[in-house]
């Protein structure tokens, strides 16, 4: 889990028990009352408050909301999930005297580091072992491990992930059908809705707790640009809920728990999750395609609908703000558009700078947020209607959504594979001789793109598009970002054993 905002919900079956609590205590408290004082006994019949004794009275004989068979239905579909980092070898420099301890030129050797585990949780959609869980929680994983709550384990792998939205899909096999949660659309939750939280906190396994939706639509800015529209709730989570269940009172999946918001780490009031409405399409796609087709919309702009910190941000020199902006615009919310993209949806349509986006199609749009996860189930193709303000005019515009290589084109997952080449990391001894701080090795060249560019074996990779390669991992990460880049090229520079330099273009775009 991430140190400044961490994933889970869930929030108070505590809350139900002292509510219930709080309600005997009240009734009696009355009731001794009436029963002593005179006073108590006129202000009664003074005032009858039937309801008031009601509600108590209910309070006292019920829970507010019976989540017993939502919590009870949920449970045995989410698991714990344990994944682990193989240890590595790491290159250490190790004095072999005393004066070299203080004077330096010490030699290099390699130290076993151990291996990293993490655990998280995870909720099973479908019979057929498909999971979801968080990005976070699988990310660099070697092996995976996922536990059910009637304590059978299975091997885990990983179908594909989605680092802008938090989200993984991972799959298990099994001889028999797995327990599931139906899935709910996350735009019918409103707000003060009970909600239960499902997962494994603190390596707690199946723990639920209870709470209510304080928020929808909020980003935080913690996936760097990413896709962000959380529910927020007011649920107590802590470490290892993440990739767990938020749940509605009916035991349906609203929600996947993902962030925790505290300046400590652990619970301190609220807990955000990932909605359905963004879960279900990143699911879809990773599973037909490997990765996420993601629509975009090709404007930069800022949220009228904001919250308070937003809306005091002074905006340019003459400190105007985001609601003068509102009022200069006539709107009391939407997406202001501040810049056109090149080559995005927007620059091919009737969109303009200064307009103001409310909506797209029948989903309404009061902040960035909205717009994020308005566009998030859409694929590049799809048209849609956007509706906007001009003038202090409403129109509706209607757009074809690009990727963001500013194409239609739906992309596939290309592992590494297509390169057709194989790699490791520049041994010392290599490097000592042709005096070089690090590199990747080309150990192979069978048919693939490295061989149509002219790659040969043993080149030796200094820079990928610009970015030194230190080890193969490197390589992987610059790989992943050129395929979804416009140009889809990775340009390499390096050095053979011989002391040759070599330059090579290698295009990307699928076949």
């Amino acid at each position: 889990m991430r140190q400044t905002l961490k994933t889970f919900l869930g929030a108070g079956a505590l809350v139900v028990v002292c509510s219930g609590v709080a309600g005997v205590t009240a009734y009696k408290v009355a009731q001794m009352n009436i029963e002593s004082s005179s006073m108590d006994k006129v202000v009664f019949q003074q005032n009858p408050s039937s309801n008031i004794m009601a509600s108590t009275y209910a309070a006292h004989q019920y829970q507010p909301v019976d989540l017993t068979k939502a919590a009870e239905s949920s449970l045995h579909a989410v698991v714990h999930i344990q994944s682990t980092q193989q240890a590595k070898e790491q290159n250490m420099q190790q004095p072999t005297d005393i004066f070299e301890f203080f004077f330096g030129q010490g030699g290099r050797g390699q130290q076993q580091a151990q291996p990293r585990v993490g655990f998280g949780s995870g909720v099973i959609i479908s019979k057929d072992g498909y999971i979801v869980t968080n990005n976070h929680v699988i990310e660099g994983a070697d092996e995976i491990t996922v536990k059910l709550n009637d304590n059978r384990e299975f091997k885990g792998r990983i179908i594909g992930t989605d680092p802008s939205t938090d989200l993984a899909l991972i799959k298990v096999e099994s001889s028999d059908d797995l327990p599931t949660i139906p899935i709910a659309n996350s735009d019918d939750l409103k707000v003060g809705e009970w909600v239960l939280a499902v997962g494994n906190p603190f390596n707690l396994n199946s723990t639920v707790t209870a709470g209510i939706v304080s928020a929808k639509a909020r980003t935080l800015g913690v996936y760097n640009g990413g896709v962000e529209s959380f529910i927020q709730t007011d649920a107590a989570i802590n470490r290892g809920n993440s990739g767990g269940a938020l749940v509605n009172a009916t035991g349906e999946l609203v929600g996947i728990n993902s962030v925790l918001s505290s300046p400590t780490g652990a619970y301190a009031g609220y807990g955000f999750a990932i909605p359905t409405s963004i879960m279900t399409k990143v699911v879809s796609d990773l599973k037909e395609f490997g990765t996420v087709q993601r629509a975009l919309l090709g404007i930069r702009g800022a949220s009228l609908g904001g919250n308070l910190m937003e809306d005091q941000q002074a905006i340019d020199r003459s400190g105007t703000t985001l609601r003068d902006k509102a009022k200069e615009f006539g709107v009391t919310s939407g997406v202001w558009v501040r810049e056109i993209v090149d080559g995005g949806s927007a620059a091919d349509s009737d969109i303009f700078v200064d307009d103001v986006i409310t909506g797209i199609n029948d989903k309404k749009v009061q902040n960035f947020a909205d717009l994020q996860e308005a566009l998030s189930q859409y694929r590049p193709g799809d048209k849609v209607s956007v509706k906007l303000v001009r003038s202090k005019k409403e129109k509706t515009i209607q757009l074809t959504l690009k990727n963001e290589q500013g194409t239609t084109t739906i992309i596939k997952e290309s592992g590494m594979d297509v390169l057709g080449a194989a790699y490791r990391n520049l041994p010392e001894d290599m490097k000592k001789q042709l005096k070089l701080g690090y590199g990747v090795q080309v150990t192979g060249v069978t048919t693939g793109k490295m061989a149509n560019a002219g790659v040969r074996k043993d080149f030796i990779i200094l820079k990928a598009n610009e970015q030194p390669l230190r080890n193969v991992e490197d390589l992987e990460a610059v790989f992943k970002a050129a395929v979804k880049s416009p140009n889809q090229v990775l340009f390499l520079s390096g050095v053979y054993p011989s002391g040759k330099r070599g330059y090579y273009a290698v295009d990307l775009t699928q076949d």
